[in-house]
């Protein structure tokens, strides 16, 4: 266990995670991470949505018309 507090050892092992750590930073700087493919979810549910609500719409402009419709 002595050995573990060795200044030399403990040098070496700090250079070790810098060193890993720059290449991880390295490694994952050019990733690409798809930011247009949630665009386009993004404009699709805004689509989707959008029908939604004019059918919800429209049934209510149904609604009222039918209620008209049977008033005498």
């Amino acid at each position: 266990m002595e050995w573990l507090f060795n200044p030399w050892v403990i040098s070496i092992i700090v250079v070790a995670v810098v060193v890993s750590n720059i290449a991880a930073l390295k490694y994952t700087a050019h990733m690409k991470f798809g930011q247009r493919d949630s665009v386009k979810g993004t404009h699709a549910k805004n689509k989707r949505e959008q029908d939604l609500d004019d059918l919800i719409s429209k049934q209510a402009e149904n609604d009222r018309a039918m209620k008209r419709d049977k008033k005498p």
